[in-house]
């Protein structure tokens, strides 16, 4: 279904839908196939409901390393909670931003966009290039999940992920 857009679901069920913390908080939307999210503020039940109401088929998880010291977050369970909801897990390693370089996505002006450049520059390895044509491939029929830590995406690999393959003919809703 491209071009599907998926209206902002409020967490507490109240007579008005503006009171509470939004599910779609610490998500993005491409032409409603790719989502970003962060697991950020978050615990499993609270992340795995607002990937449910996005109707979530898989996620994609462009950690370097996947583990958490949140429960649940770490690559095992998390892949085990996933497939019993429904949806599938996929570790895209080649994705994952380099420890070294995360701290500059926090920062403005021109750490930050150093530390987006370099990135940046990583998604041209054959690897990295093989997974983003998997998303491509894998988003024409089924909703996708990018997952990362950070609630706020500006500050988070992601971010660049999301605009590399908007390049690649995906477009935000």
């Amino acid at each position: 279904m491209p071009g599907r857009t998926v209206p902002p679901v409020c967490l507490l069920v109240t007579s008005d839908p503006g009171v509470g913390p939004c599910l779609t908080e610490g998500m993005t939307t491409t032409s409603g196939r790719l989502i970003g999210v962060g697991y950020e503020g978050l615990d499993l039940d609270q992340f795995v409901m607002r990937l449910r109401l996005r109707e979530v088929d898989i996620v994609a998880d462009v950690r370097l390393t996947p583990i958490s010291r949140k429960r649940g977050f770490a690559k095992r369970a998390l892949s085990e909670r996933l497939a019993a909801e429904g949806i599938e897990y996929r570790h895209l390693r080649a994705l994952g931003n380099p420890k070294e370089n995360r701290a500059g996505f926090a920062a403005e002006g021109a750490d930050g966009l150093e530390s987006r450049r370099r990135y940046a520059s990583l998604l041209e390895a054959d690897g990295a290039n093989a997974c983003l044509q998997e998303l491509v491939d894998v988003s024409a029929t089924k909703t996708v999940a990018l997952l990362c830590f950070e609630a706020d995406e500006s500050r988070c690999h992601r971010s660049v992920v999301l605009d590399a393959l908007r390049r690649r003919s995906l477009s935000y809703a």
